[in-house]
């Protein structure tokens, strides 16, 4: 495929079948003007808020009182208030269908297969619900869970926003510090945790883990174990005041669950930032922020549609579960799966999707890089002619695998790689699926999103790197941060940089089509020679080198200047020789350039990476600066980092 020919294309069908061509024609109907392409559309989204965002309640059927006024001062950020009149509840909108049809259905990594129906899921929420009542449980309390990626996990959030309380979630897999460090901040009233968890053929047992984690939970009343693969009896005996799942919710029958409707940005969820340079940030996110954000990507940017079956690969530690639970609120049958994506092998994603006939298909670049890794070829081996959308997120998706995805998975498909963040549960740039997709490139920037880079005098650029940031309000803007009365640490990490425009962290650029790059996080930016270099510029050329699985760079100060430091994980019974080294630096030097050659190569056994799979470059520099890091509980492999210590090879 040429570079100067997209890689895909929509039909004609196609795009006048997708949602978001009726949603331009209502858009044209009630503005008189003509939208003819997305670019035109964009520019209206981000011009006229409250036009956009109004349709956007009306298109999407939102459940609730809108108001009258849309937005006020619209002209700062923050301090813009989105449907500052409406009244909603986000649990209401999810659950709108209370009959037989699939709203869940659950696959482990072991096979086990669970289906829940609509009224599955309202007669769980229903009960759950009564339980929390029970326990005092109402506006603005916080419920934590502890869980797998299962319907019950599903349940008990909508059971706790039905009644205005605010839920947050992590992984099992998380370290006993790693939770305190998250739900002590927030104190829960109430904390689900699941009795032990599976990966990659390996059962866990959570008891220590929960005996120890709630005692230490301030204001909690009580700790409900959920079963999941066994023992939830025995783990409830050891928690003073602990009871089963099934315990609390034997008292109670199943009805119709009540929903306590509040104002548009009452907050319904707390998301954590990684923490992996200190204490996690507790970013609470508001109930028609969230809700309307997701509707709007799902819908519009996605396609997604009623009858749908969405997949998103994923963990309760990162915001993509809250994303993909939203899918709900547009009537798609939610697929969830717990577990090690590549056991018992790397096709145990895709015979999920072949046998449950996916429409969409989410996961991460590196997911994606680690089957090109694997030699796995799935459209080979798999029926996936359901299948439409295929999202990456997590970290950018370079163009080889752009590639591989539209040879080796499916051809006539919409790859939509994404960007956004746990800071705004949503993305800034993503897909369109109405436009071409190019070799490496993000389609464009979202429908009500003004994203733009950035040179660092605040001046808007195209065809450079720069911060990526954007100018105009959006509704799922933090409601705040907990514990920062005053909004200054919220105000501090994103406005400071630019007055009145919110800088993301991230290292970007937009392209000639008008879609996006991003080169990674700014602050993981390196800098040899005054010359600013993402890091995603190096991994792109090293991981197309057959030896290297995967790579981390970082900048080491020396003599007064930068030098790039680059860390191979290697494949099993390579050897990083001079030859295998002269090898790597060729590549950066003729597919990126010189500066981008490191002035070291060094072989580690593996790579720190956060639960959700994002490599952590800022707590390895920390470490070869002789810096502590100071939250290594978020990591995900935490004992990668020992060999970064004092390392003979930096010394010269």
């Amino acid at each position: 495929m040429s570079e100067n020919s997209p890689l895909w294309t929509p039909t004609p069908d196609a795009v006048e079948r997708a949602q978001i061509t009726g949603f331009a024609r209502h858009a044209a109907e009630l503005t008189g003007r003509s939208f003819p392409d997305y670019q035109s559309l964009h520019a209206w989204s981000t011009e006229d808020l409250a036009a956009f965002w109004g349709l956007c309640w009306d298109e999407f059927d939102i459940i609730g009182e809108k108001g009258e006024v849309v937005v006020t001062d619209d002209d700062r950020m923050p301090g813009a208030s989105f449907f500052p009149e409406a009244r909603l509840n986000f649990a209401e909108n999810l659950l709108r269908r209370d009959d037989d049809g699939e709203a869940i259905v659950f696959r482990g990594e072991d096979g086990r297969t669970d289906r829940w129906s609509w009224r599955d899921l309202q007669a769980t929420v229903s009960r759950l619900q009564q339980h929390l009542v029970a326990l005092g449980v109402g506006e603005g309390d916080r419920v934590a869970g502890l869980l797998p990626n299962i319907p019950e996990a599903v349940a008990a959030m909508l059971a706790t926003t039905s009644l205005g309380a605010v839920w947050s979630s992590a992984s099992p897999d998380f370290g006993v510090n790693g939770v305190l460090d998250r739900f002590g901040q927030i104190e829960p009233t109430v904390f689900l945790a699941c009795d032990s968890y599976g990966y990659a053929g390996k059962h866990i047992d959570m008891g220590d883990k929960i005996a120890d984690v709630a005692p230490r939970l301030k204001g909690l009343r009580q700790t409900i174990v959920v079963p999941f693969r066994g023992g939830a009896e025995a783990v409830a005996e050891r928690v003073d005041g602990a009871v089963t799942l099934g315990d609390a919710l034997a008292p109670y029958t199943a009805g119709k669950p009540t929903y306590v409707r509040g104002p548009f940005n009452h907050p319904a969820f707390i998301l954590f930032s990684s923490g992996t340079t200190g204490v996690p940030k507790c970013i609470v996110h508001g109930a028609g922020g969230t809700l309307m954000i997701h509707m709007k990507e799902h819908r519009l940017q996605n396609d997604i549609r009623a009858g749908d079956r969405v997949f998103y690969f994923t963990t309760l530690g990162w915001m993509m579960w809250n994303w993909v639970v939203s899918t709900l609120a547009s009537d798609a049958t939610l697929l969830l799966f717990d577990g090690s994506p590549f056991h018992p092998s790397a096709s145990a994603l895709f015979d999920y999707a072949e046998a449950e006939r996916a429409t969409f298909f989410g996961t991460s670049a590196k997911y994606i890089d680690a089957v090109k890794k694997e030699g796995y070829r799935p459209r080979d081996h798999h029926d996936l002619s359901a299948l439409r959308t295929i999202a990456s997120t997590g970290s950018p998706l370079v163009p080889e695998s752009f590639d591989f995805v539209y040879d080796a998975i499916k051809p006539d498909l919409h790859l939509a790689s994404i960007s956004g963040g746990t800071d705004i549960v949503a993305c800034f740039v993503q897909g369109v699926p109405t436009q071409p997709v190019w070799r490496g490139e993000i389609q464009g920037a979202g429908l009500g999103m003004a994203a733009t880079v950035f040179d660092p005098n605040g001046h808007e650029v195209r065809g450079e790197k720069g911060e990526l940031v954007c100018t105009r309000p959006f509704p799922s803007m933090p409601v705040g941060f907990w514990n920062d009365p005053d909004g200054a640490r919220y105000r501090g990490a994103y406005f400071e940089r630019f007055t009145n425009v919110w800088a993301h962290g991230d290292f970007a650029e937009v392209t000639d089509h008008g879609g996006f790059i991003i080169h990674g996080r700014s602050d993981a930016t390196l800098n040899p020679g005054g010359v600013r270099i993402g890091t995603a510029e190096i991994y792109r050329q090293v991981e197309q080198v057959d030896e290297v699985v995967e790579s981390l760079a970082i900048g080491q100060q020396r003599d007064g200047d930068e030098r790039v430091v680059l860390f191979v994980r290697l494949r099993d019974g390579m050897t990083l020789d001079d030859d295998l080294i002269r090898a790597i630096r060729t590549r950066i030097r003729t597919g990126a350039s010189p500066r981008h050659m490191p002035a070291k190569v060094i072989a580690v056994p593996d790579l720190p990476r956060t639960k959700s799979g994002k490599l952590v470059e800022l707590a390895v520099r920390e470490l070869v600066h002789g810096r502590p890091v100071r939250n290594i509980e978020a990591l995900a492999n935490p004992e990668a980092l020992d060999v970064f210590r004092d390392l003979p090879d930096l010394a010269d």
